[in-house]
């Protein structure tokens, strides 16, 4: 992962912040039970370190991106943000991204432990295209705002509140992104994080990435990271399904088999929601005598669920799904449903 700018997690350690032995995770504020709770029921602002950021300027970064990846740039508008990701030849995704527009440019908001592999990658298909991709989670950071009050603590901090999902609006350098009804993303100026979330965390219980990440669990939202990268065509977790892929767009990267995959309706793999008594961690391998041959599915992200247990994302073969299993055929049941049935 990313190494993160000295002051931002220490003033968080001021703060109450409980990291990961040796790590940049951020698991809690001091009372874990309760930052769970406050996002299933309540409001809740979160220090988003696990994301990070790629920013594409020149006359060509429309062009070269749109080449690169699933989704359709040609028609994104200002005020909008969408999904996106890019494959590899074989039509498996390297990294997803949230991506909107910005004067100059573009933003990619992204699982913060690729983002210097996918930069660097990026960076060998420019040749002579004019673009400029510059790494900004040196400059910029992110927090996550999700609940039912989420809208009115943003506004308390003077921050502003996009009225559709995947939309945003831009204020005195931070932009705020909808990414449903009751969860935001606001990204801003490193010097002005302490005092955001000052303003925040008077309106919403501070709270860890586990809590984020079972959000993004209940709102079926995937990441790649290092751990399944490669792993998934776009339809394994169920990327067209959120508009992250256009079948209407030209060549890109793995287009031939993202396409053939579709039209053909051979994907016998698929994003399910899991329930589980034991942590499950990313690219973990689950069973299912179902499937004796081969693995039945691959864990995306797992999280502890305000209800007890675990829950996770995972992409998952369609008829292993009733009877899944932790470890080994024979391990422990894991409960599965399909996100999109």
């Amino acid at each position: 992962m990313n190494s993160l700018p000295h002051p931002w997690p220490s003033f968080l350690t001021r703060q109450g912040a409980i990291f990961a032995p040796d790590s940049a995770r951020l698991l809690h504020f001091g009372d874990p039970a309760a930052e769970l709770a406050a996002a299933a029921g309540g409001t809740v602002v979160v220090p988003l370190l696990q994301l990070a950021g790629i920013e594409a300027a020149g006359e060509d970064a429309r062009t070269f991106l749109h080449a690169q990846f699933t989704n359709d740039l040609n028609h994104l508008q200002d005020g909008q943000a969408q999904l996106s990701a890019w494959c590899s030849a074989k039509g498996r995704m390297l990294a997803n991204f949230i991506i909107h527009r910005q004067e100059g440019g573009y933003r990619l908001i992204l699982a913060a432990d690729l983002q210097p592999a996918i930069l660097k990658r990026l960076q060998m298909f420019i040749l002579r295209s004019r673009v400029q991709l510059v790494d900004v989670s040196v400059s910029l950071g992110h927090l996550g705002v999700a609940g039912k009050e989420a809208a009115n603590a943003l506004t308390a901090a003077g921050l502003p509140v996009p009225e559709t999902p995947m939309s945003l609006q831009e204020r005195d350098g931070c932009c705020v992104i909808r990414l449903s009804p009751a969860r935001f993303i606001v990204t801003l100026p490193l010097a002005g994080l302490a005092d955001v979330w000052q303003h925040l965390a008077a309106q919403a219980t501070p709270a860890g990435q586990p809590a984020w990440e079972w959000l993004d669990i209940r709102e079926a939202l995937p990441w790649i990271t290092t751990a399944t990268r490669e792993e998934f065509v776009p339809q394994m977790a169920d990327l067209e399904k959120l508009g992250g892929v256009s079948f209407h767009k030209g060549c890109y990267p793995g287009q031939e088999v993202v396409a053939r995959t579709q039209y053909l309706g051979k994907v016998k793999r698929h994003l399910y929601r899991l329930r589980s008594t034991e942590p499950l961690q990313p690219g973990e391998e689950l069973h299912s005598p179902a499937s004796p041959d081969q693995s039945a599915g691959k864990v995306i992200c797992c999280a502890p669920d305000p209800a007890g247990g675990f829950a996770a994302l995972a992409v998952v073969i369609a008829t292993a799904a009733a009877d899944l299993h932790q470890g080994a055929a024979d391990g422990p049941r894991l409960e599965a449903a399909a996100v999109h049935p």
